[in-house]
């Protein structure tokens, strides 16, 4: 199994680190945001791993070289001429994922517990398009689900923005992990649906919604933070060692 690691961010919450190094590289307990994430991956048998670059592009391939890899197999997706966010980056790095099964993308700047095995029998159950981690942790965007946790919108809290792939009463509100899985498809399916480009995974899970099943998978309860931030840094001392 194959999986993608999103690392081209600029980073820009994460100043002044990001001044000078991409946030991938930032440290937690002596170990990359990436290295972090690349053995998280390892620990569920999944060595063959794709890192898409663009912001200082050259530490992180420097870095990946050095340590050979941490261990895996680490194929560079190149954004440097344009950073394309997590849509457009996963549709940039087809030629690198796309195979028989399914494959795995998660954010270097998320490091959580989520048991993989897991999420991936869920998947392998309910055999929808895209399977994803999701908790009842507080957020200010949050995925609404239906009771059958198939996908059918999102809303800001912070704005009050509401975008809906369903209409439907008393749904459940939970906050996105970043850790997917993806059926192969995906990419046929992006571009019928006019992607290119530069564009958000929020923007394809609630077009493609409406038409595929799109389910959350609720690991509340496990340890998850966002280093995004300086701050969080300490915050993900204390819970990753």
């Amino acid at each position: 199994m194959k999986a993608m690691i999103f690392s081209a961010g600029l980073g820009t919450r994460f100043k002044p680190w990001t001044d000078h190094h991409p946030k991938a590289l930032a440290l937690v307990n002596g170990k990359s945001l990436l290295q972090r994430n690349i053995e998280y991956l390892q620990s569920y048998g999944i060595s063959e791993v794709v890192v898409n670059v663009h912001h200082f592009a050259d530490q992180i391939e420097e870095a990946v070289s050095a340590a050979d890899g941490w261990g895996s197999r680490v194929v560079v997706s190149n954004e440097r001429n344009e950073v394309l966010e997590t849509g457009g980056g996963l549709l940039k790095a087809e030629a690198l994922l796309k195979g028989d099964e399914p494959f795995v993308t998660c954010n270097v700047d998320i490091l959580t517990d989520l048991n993989i095995s897991n999420l991936l029998d869920f998947h392998r159950t309910h055999r929808p398009l895209i399977s994803f981690g999701i908790t009842n942790r507080p957020s200010s965007r949050q995925f609404l689900f239906d009771d059958s946790m198939q996908l059918c919108g999102w809303k800001n809290n912070s704005t009050g923005e509401v975008r809906m792939s369903s209409e439907q009463d008393d749904l459940k509100a939970y906050s996105y992990s970043c850790v997917v899985v993806f059926e192969p498809q995906i990419f046929d399916l992006m571009r019928e649906a006019g992607f290119s480009g530069k564009f958000s995974l929020t923007d394809v899970y609630l077009r493609l919604a409406s038409e595929h099943r799109i389910l959350g998978f609720d690991h509340s309860g496990d340890r998850f933070i966002d280093v995004g931030k300086p701050e969080a840094v300490e915050k993900a001392q204390a819970l990753f060692r």
